[in-house]
């Protein structure tokens, strides 16, 4: 989610080629990037860097995306874009793939009767959705079965962690990426992304019965 001001987008728009699969952004800065940019760039050209990301042969190592994990996977990614694209959406970048070395693509104009709007894809596709405002953006991150990572790019830190106690997560990074793990932090999901946490002294609780034993070595006193 990008909030505030055209400068949060640099960062913002990494974080969503690498890891969020659905990004809301205000139209407030997309009317921004469009006057800063050029009428007639269109906004999700901000996003197209995503298509630059190359995939190859994980093996040799050469390439920033390796291989999905198998055809069946393909062929759910293929079909999310050409459902939203059938809608009304356009592809910014990338697009469909023959092979399990998929392009990094960017979906650009995704709403709520699209398959990538609310669906899962494990694959590298990420989906660009306008909200009218604050609230508007929120209502968006909510609306989803699945909980388990979220972001918030603002300039505005007090702002941001306002935004972040919003959102139904496990799990929010402010000025972040949604993959962000440390292994003595809490890590896990609410609704659709699961229950319990992994990592820290949580993870221990999360995989452990707590149980009291007693051993008495003294007679004891019992009022009967």
């Amino acid at each position: 989610m990008c909030l505030g001001s055209i400068d949060d987008l640099p960062e913002g728009v990494d974080a969503a080629v690498l890891a969020i699969p659905r990004v809301a952004v205000l139209d407030a800065i997309r009317r921004l990037a469009e006057r800063k940019c050029g009428a007639a760039i269109v906004f999700s050209a901000c996003f197209a860097e995503g298509g630059s990301i190359s995939s190859g042969d994980p093996r040799e190592g050469t390439t920033p995306l390796g291989a999905v994990i198998d055809r069946r996977t393909v062929d759910h990614v293929n079909g999310l874009i050409e459902d939203a694209v059938t809608k009304g959406a356009t592809v910014a970048a990338g697009g469909k793939a023959d092979s399990v070395l998929m392009p990094a693509t960017v979906v650009a104009g995704v709403t709520a009767d699209m398959k990538p709007y609310g669906e899962e894809s494990f694959g590298p596709i990420v989906a660009v959705i306008r909200a009218r405002d604050e609230a508007h953006a929120i209502e968006l991150a909510n609306d989803s079965a699945f909980g388990l990572s979220a972001a918030v790019f603002t300039r505005d830190t007090a702002r941001g962690l306002s935004v972040a106690r919003r959102i139904h997560s496990g799990i929010c990074h402010v000025n972040g990426p949604t993959v962000h793990d440390e292994a003595q932090m809490p890590f896990g999901g609410v609704g659709a992304s699961g229950y319990g946490r992994f990592g820290g002294r949580q993870g221990i609780d999360s995989f452990t019965e707590t149980r009291w034993i007693t051993v008495e070595t003294q007679p004891g006193h019992f009022p009967i």
